[in-house]
């Protein structure tokens, strides 16, 4: 798989998304990506554990709903507007479920590793335990936060 800097498409999952549209720690690293001349991807799924992430940040209370509400708008915006490439979720799940089996890991993350190997992609993560599984696979990995390196 070739090195970071040559990955010309990459599978993003909702930790970097979600960095993408609301200042948390490694934003700024999320954000540069974005600069690079990527073509992104996700499952559908991504669009709903962005919005369940988002959910708990209110629950928190970091986030104020509104603001919430705007950032899931961008990234519905950014799917719209072609920036991220949605695949369908049912051609990836029996990938995914055999991932999942072999890690001993959620199904929800293994379809973003399911979706890269597929389409021999990158994968863009936050998730070090993610990370992890896709660089076992030889999946160049685009690692934000503790997900780097």
């Amino acid at each position: 798989m070739p090195g970071a800097e040559a990955v010309t498409s990459a599978v993003v999952d909702a930790s970097v998304a979600v960095k993408w549209v609301v200042d948390e720690p490694a934003s700024d690293a999320a954000a540069a990506l974005l600069d690079r001349p990527i073509v992104w991807m996700a499952p559908r799924l991504m669009l709903v554990e962005a919005a369940a992430a988002l959910r708990r940040k209110i629950a928190d209370r970091e986030l104020r709903a509104e603001t919430a509400a705007a950032a899931l708008t961008a990234l519905l915006d950014a799917v719209r507007q072609g920036t991220i490439r949605l695949a369908d979720d049912e051609q990836l799940v029996g990938i995914a479920l055999l991932l999942a089996v072999d890690f001993a890991h959620r199904i929800p993350d293994c379809l973003y590793l399911a979706l890269a190997e597929r389409d021999g992609c990158a994968l863009s993560t936050a998730d070090a335990r993610l990370a992890r599984m896709a660089r076992s696979r030889r999946v160049a990995v685009l690692g934000v936060g503790a997900a780097a390196g």
